[in-house]
């Protein structure tokens, strides 16, 4: 199965219409005020850019649950990714509205997995990302290789610091449960605008066998 691409934390309308024609299957939009990349709103002229077939994307922290299912309704989110301490009882209601569910947890090397086990059956996808106090978007990889410390079958989302350069690399891992590869700050112009060109290449590399131009 080919590798998803999830490129997250867009602001611009004009930047999202390009990289929506790349044909990422997910966008995200980052629902969280202390992010530098924090979208206060979403018009309509804006989600219209998006088509149906790419999976717009809430990325909230600890947000009001209440909250979270207005932003489902008022922007036809296809998905929402948890990025705090969300509960699997705040999971499964979110996931009881019908979106896909992604909980993220930062990765170090004192990750305890089995934490993970009570929230198999509330979500889709975990999302594993550098561990952090921001909660994400740190830029920094983490080592990859505590992840075969990972101990369950369900699939997940690569997230944090992944840049063109991990392209090729990113294909020749060898785990089924790799679903999906979450990138943001090292494809970015500024905290929000999206380097069009360099995502155009990665995905090519990622998804149909493409080079990394030398």
């Amino acid at each position: 199965m080919k590798l998803k691409i999830k490129v997250c934390g867009m602001t611009q309308a004009a930047n999202i219409a390009a990289v929506a024609e790349l044909q990422p299957d997910y966008i995200g939009f980052i629902f969280y005020a202390k992010s530098p990349r924090f979208i206060s709103d979403i018009s309509a002229e804006l989600i219209k850019y998006v088509p149906s077939t790419i999976k717009t994307t809430g990325v909230f922290v600890n947000e009001d649950i209440e909250t979270v299912k207005t932003y489902i309704l008022k922007y036809n989110l296809k998905a929402v990714q948890l990025h705090g301490q969300e509960s699997t009882a705040y999971c499964n209601e979110i996931k009881s509205t019908g979106v896909e569910v992604i909980k993220a947890f930062g990765i170090d090397e004192n990750f305890d997995f089995s934490q993970l086990e009570t929230y198999l059956n509330a979500i889709d996808y975990f999302l594993f990302d550098t561990q952090t106090p921001a909660h994400g978007g740190s830029g920094k990889v983490f080592d990859w290789k505590l992840l075969e410390k990972y101990p369950f079958d369900k699939p997940y989302f690569l997230s944090g610091g992944i840049d063109l350069s991990h392209a090729s690399i990113l294909k020749q891992i060898n785990d089924p449960r790799l679903y999906a590869i979450d990138v943001n700050s090292k494809f970015e112009l500024e905290p929000g605008l999206k380097d069009v060109e360099k995502l155009k290449e990665f995905i090519t590399v990622v998804k149909n066998n493409g080079r990394v131009k030398q």
